[in-house]
């Protein structure tokens, strides 16, 4: 009795004082769970809380009277409300609507459907465009040097053409793709992934392991995703132009344009130009390509009547870029007497998607590039044209739990060179022309928390017949905070080696191909963890995957038999790709955000009994991102960072002087941007800050790069001479870093909601 009077006369005077409470749920838009960790604070008083793992809060003691509500989450934009009234004791709910740099992004990549990332089933990497600015870049090319897996590898020293690499695996096990498109393959895989306008990318998903089942040939180590900006959603006009010391430009324009109220469009332009030939490392050859490139992007998007998808975009580029001896100009061109790496692109895309205006969702995807190629290795030409038509039909049918796909697609593609790769025994030259049908079906079925998803792909090659490619993928959500997705699945490559392999074109070597290709093929799994940590104002979000890939018929270059041979054949054995990474996200109550990631990966080939290394494949690697603000000042800096461990150079013999295994090497930047109310933003800062560059003598004998000197015996190796005393040929293919050193660079964006 003594415990009710107490507790009575308790609520009585908490009455008298006029103090309640505020409570709810805060959750994001388009979410049924709550936002864990999320901020609610009274700007009157001063004091606020966070969320629990289910999203609800409690402030306890609140005065009467009229109060300024602010609401924070990572990722989501800042919530506002002015003038609640707190007489009682009040529930109110907050629904926050996602930012750009949000961790539950929408993405399409993983299953070609529209989910958040943490609902698919397959583990998808994003990069927004946000990321992209924290360290400028005249294409994306270099910008993903800095995603935790993903390396840029640079493929010549003389003409700097690079693909990409994922998990260790080489550029061509990498397909990339605009907005859902084939369009970067064969021979654009070199060259393609320039020039595509940084104002227009929306964001960047990256899936690592094979994805063949919905994509095909080419994604075997993982995919690229390119998502251009919708032009309805997009700037008036952006613009973005900025400097290095080494006197590069790079200009990046868009501009939305409105047709009426049903026609949007999206103009973007890429230039780039670098023409000035510098030679720190006093080899005699250009440390940086010369460029010239011009890249020209438009999109167009239809309003229709049920909001039905229909979109058609194109893009032309053009790039001219040179390197070679410094005394090097087109008069030389194709010559014997100064060594020069000329190269002429040309390539022309179009793409597109369009809904059908039927009951069903069924939607048409469709692209098309022509690509042509006209290019001198020293003497050597290499003359290309390749031609891509992709369509496909999907048709996305929901039936109880079972959310299915089916797809339809078609690919032709023509190739044409002058090498012998198109040529008959009798020298008529043949164009090699491929048609690949194929037929897939996924379900994803629903099991409350759990959902799995199976996948089966069917597709008939023209030359290798029938290919079949399955796939499982399996979610579990353990809680509010913890989620575990298992992918498995197989693989298969079409080898183009003329088109992939830079080494192949240069001429230092002859190219041996020593039986008919099979496909390459491949069994993948991957096990994923994310993990959300909330600790006050903080939040910790932990990303950890292990990966496995065993490949058979694998086909890699062989630079050790002949060191003037590179020798093509499938592989006697077997050979894996395995490893763990691991990316961690940190956001303080203070404005101070941290990204970092490290993947540790094994990659060997086993053939006849005997296991080694492949070239050019890292056994560690590591990326960070520090962003610090000063939301007063409109300031911020960016310091981003990666890190390579050591790996196994193509060295041309044992007596080669050059170290056969390169060190660990990082580049690091730093960047300070300031920001005006008019949309103007300024922008400055160092690259390379350790001033990392590869050793001077990385291209074995560039005094004598048509090899007039050396001398060969009957059986055709080379000769020891007082001239040439390691029996070296020219060879530009030992190459794992980019040439430049520290630099500066300034910059200007200006932006037109």
């Amino acid at each position: 009795m003594k415990l009710l009077i107490l507790f009575t006369l308790t609520l009585l005077s908490i009455e008298s004082f006029g103090q309640f409470s505020l409570s709810g749920t805060i959750k994001l838009d388009r979410e049924t769970d709550g936002a864990i960790g999320a901020a609610i604070f009274i700007n009157e008083l001063k004091i606020g809380t966070t969320t629990d793992t289910s999203g609800k809060y409690l402030i306890m003691a609140v005065p009467k009277g009229s109060y300024t509500i602010r609401v924070t989450y990572i990722s989501a934009a800042t919530l506002i409300e002015r003038n609640v009234k707190i007489d009682q004791d009040l529930v109110r709910n907050f629904v926050l609507k996602a930012a750009a740099n949000a961790l539950e992004e929408v993405v399409v990549t993983g299953t070609m459907k529209e989910v958040s990332k943490l609902d698919s089933p397959v583990p998808v990497d994003i990069i927004t465009s946000k990321f992209i600015y924290k360290n400028p870049v005249p294409s994306i090319f270099e910008g993903l040097s800095y995603v935790n897996g993903v390396r840029p590898q640079l493929n010549c020293n003389v003409c700097s053409t690079g693909d990409i690499h994922i998990n260790g695996l080489e550029g061509p096990y990498t397909m990339v793709l605009i907005d859902g498109m084939p369009m970067v393959s064969g021979l654009s895989t070199v060259y393609g992934l320039s020039g595509i306008p940084n104002s227009l990318i929306d964001r960047v998903e990256i899936v690592k392991g094979p994805a063949s089942t919905l994509y095909g040939s080419e994604a075997v180590g993982g995919l690229i995703n390119i998502i251009t900006k919708n032009p309805s959603r997009a700037p008036l006009f952006a613009a973005d132009v900025f400097s290095t010391s080494w006197q590069d430009y790079n200009v990046d324009l868009s501009l939305k344009v409105s047709a009426g109220k049903k026609a949007t469009s999206l103009l973007g332009v890429n230039y780039f130009n670098y023409q000035n030939p510098i030679d720190n490392n006093k080899d005699g050859f250009t440390d940086l390509t010369l460029q010239n490139r011009v890249s020209i992007f438009n999109k167009w998007s239809f309003a229709r009547k049920n909001n039905k998808l229909a979109n058609i975009a194109a893009r032309y580029y053009y790039e001219d870029r040179w390197g070679g001896q410094m005394n090097w100009n087109k008069s030389f061109r194709g010559g014997n007497q100064v060594y020069g790496e000329s190269i002429y692109t040309s390539r022309f895309e179009i793409l597109g998607t369009y809904q059908l205006p039927v009951a069903e969702k069924l939607t048409l995807q469709y692209s098309f590039s022509s690509h042509h190629q006209n290019s001198v290795y020293g003497h050597v030409p290499f003359l290309a044209d390749q031609k891509i038509a992709f369509a496909q039909l999907l048709w996305d049918k929901e039936i109880g739990r079972h959310n299915l796909l089916f797809g339809s697609p078609f690919r032709f593609t023509f190739y044409n060179d002058n090498t012998p790769a198109t040529k008959r025994e009798n020298g008529q030259d043949t164009p090699d022309q491929t048609y690949l049908p194929g037929l897939f079906v996924q379900d994803e079925i629903s099991l409350g928390d759990h959902k799995l998803l199976l996948g089966a792909r069917y597709d008939y090659n023209s030359r290798h017949g029938n290919i079949f490619t399955p796939r499982l993928a399996y979610k579990i959500k353990l809680n509010q905070t913890d989620v575990v997705r298992l992918n498995i699945g197989r693989g298969f490559r079409i080898v183009n080696l003329f088109t992939e392999d830079h080494a192949a074109l240069t001429g230092s070597r002859q190219v041996i191909v020593k039986e008919a290709l099979k496909p390459e093929q491949s069994w993948n799994a991957n096990l994923n963890f994310v993990k959300k940590i909330v600790t006050g104002n903080s939040f910790v979000g932990i990303d950890a995957s292990l990966f496995y890939t065993h490949f058979t018929n694998r086909i890699l270059p062989d630079y050790d038999t002949n060191p003037n041979q590179i020798i093509y054949d499938n592989l006697n054995g077997y050979a894996v790709s395995k490893g763990i990474s691991l990316n961690m996200d940190f956001n303080f109550p203070f404005p101070l955000k941290i990204i970092a990631g490290g993947t540790y990966m094994e990659n060997f080939q086993k053939e006849n009994g005997v296991r080694f290394r492949p070239v050019l494949t890292e056994k560690i690697t590591g990326v960070w991102a520090f962003s610090y603000e000063f939301p007063r000042a409109g300031v911020s800096v960016d310091y981003t960072g990666n890190i390579y461990g050591p790996m196994r150079l193509p060295i041309l013999s044992n007596e080669d002087p050059r170290s056969p295994i390169s060190q660990v090497w990082s580049l690091q930047n730093i960047q300070m941007t300031k920001k005006f109310k008019n949309g103007v933003e300024i922008y400055g800062g160092v690259k390379n800050l350790l001033n990392f560059v590869p050793p001077a003598n990385s291209i074995a004998r560039s005094n004598d790069p048509f090899d007039k000197n050396v001398k060969f015996d009957q059986q055709g190796q080379v000769v020891a001479t007082a001239d040439n005393p390691y029996r070296l040929t020219f060879d530009p293919s030992y190459v794992f870093a980019p040439n430049q050193g520290i630099r500066g660079f300034l910059g200007f964006r200006y932006t037109i909601r």
